[in-house]
């Protein structure tokens, strides 16, 4: 059975069951279920209209559960002739789904599982493996967050600067289990790359295929993190960084710079570098500058900062640094490669310990225990 064409046609069944009359959390329950019988009748009587085939099932799931809920008898009046089978309604309900998921009363991590849920197609039990938690937290938390958008239109107008922050967090959550997060937040950005002509979703979407260019070098056999400037560039994916480059140049040209285009534009210059010597750090700071004063993001200063440190050597990076708040993530684990680079290895190795201590990544606080190690072991010998 094609997983990705059920993917592909979940948003749209359910808008089809909204305009039928079914709020979004009794539609989206109702394609659920409906997902479940295809999974048992496909493989044995494929449908000729898949997406037509949902939706008639679909529905009926909703009038069952509409009939059996003696305290909807209005609404079951209100719905109760079911349309004759056959094709479904050609019309892309996904954008609206964006919005809807991305509603601004819910948390992040709500509106993060609700879009991989309604618009990925995804099951509870898939996104509670990416997440790395129990399949009964992760349906609580989607349950929550479609009552809290139960009563939500699907023809309201969204906020595409949220649904883009919710993209950005599913890929930036990784991979695990059986769904691969980075994939989904890929497919999902293509998809809305496709359905709008913004230059900051351009901008997302070569971000993501350019740090996904890197992927295959970044950790070892083992698991461990390699370094940007330790990756064997030969195995970042050409196609890939080529896709990125081409998106972003269109979205530039168009003169409307955001922070997803400057954060890819500081991607395709790393990707462009075939060593990390030949890194252009200058262009570098020059975008974290454009990002800085784009969102102000204490992210961004820190980055700056690292970047300034390549650009200007290391002393500068570390006043860089002092100007910002030494408590920021990461902040210790930076000011401890910027004492290493200006020769003070004591220093640094007390600081990547130190970083160690507070990183709650497990890869990322063995990298930065193995730093303090080979630190310490140098300085011994």
């Amino acid at each position: 059975m094609d997983e990705a064409l059920l993917r592909a046609v979940v948003p749209t069944v359910i808008g089809v069951l909204g305009r039928r009359g079914a709020d979004f959390a009794a539609a989206e329950d109702a394609v659920q279920e409906a997902l479940v019988e295809a999974v048992r009748v496909w493989p044995a009587d494929p449908p000729r209209d898949p997406q037509g085939w949902l939706v008639t099932v679909a529905w009926r799931k909703f009038l069952d559960a509409v009939r059996a809920d003696s305290s909807r008898r209005r609404r079951e009046l209100r719905v109760d002739e079911e349309p004759a089978p056959g094709p479904a309604e050609v019309v892309d309900d996904t954008l609206r789904l964006y919005f809807l998921c991305a509603h601004p009363s819910l948390s992040p991590a709500s509106a993060v599982a609700l879009t991989l849920r309604a618009v990925g197609g995804l099951t509870t039990r898939q996104i509670a493996q990416a997440y790395l938690v129990p399949e009964a937290t992760m349906a609580q938390r989607i349950s929550r967050a479609k009552k809290t958008v139960s009563g939500v239109r699907f023809d309201r107008h969204g906020d595409l600067a949220t649904v883009l922050r919710v993209l950005y967090l599913v890929f930036n959550e990784g991979y695990s289990g059986d769904v691969d997060l980075v994939v989904e937040a890929v497919r999902l950005t293509r998809q809305l790359a496709a359905m709008t002509d913004d230059e900051e979703v351009a901008g997302l979407l070569a971000l993501m295929l350019l740090h996904s260019a890197r992927r295959p070098a970044r950790t070892r056999a083992d698991g461990s993190l390699v370094t940007l400037a330790e990756q064997d560039r030969r195995l970042w994916d050409t196609r890939l960084i080529a896709e990125g480059v081409d998106v972003l140049q269109a979205a530039l040209a168009r003169d409307r710079l955001g922070e997803y285009q400057a954060q890819a534009a500081v991607a395709a210059l790393h990707a462009d570098a075939r060593t990390a010597e030949e890194t252009d750090w200058v262009q570098i700071v020059e975008w974290y500058d454009e990002l800085v004063r784009l969102t102000g993001s204490p992210v961004a200063r820190l980055n700056r900062a690292v970047a300034v440190g390549e650009a200007d050597g290391p002393r500068a990076g570390l006043a860089a640094l002092a100007e910002l708040d030494p408590t920021l993530p990461r902040a210790t684990a930076v000011s401890a490669y910027l004492h290493e680079r200006d020769g003070d290895r004591v220093m640094a190795a007390r600081l990547y310990a130190e970083a160690a201590r507070a990183a709650t990544d497990l890869p990322e606080r063995d990298h930065l225990t193995r730093q303090a190690a080979r630190l310490n072991a140098g300085l011994r010998s």
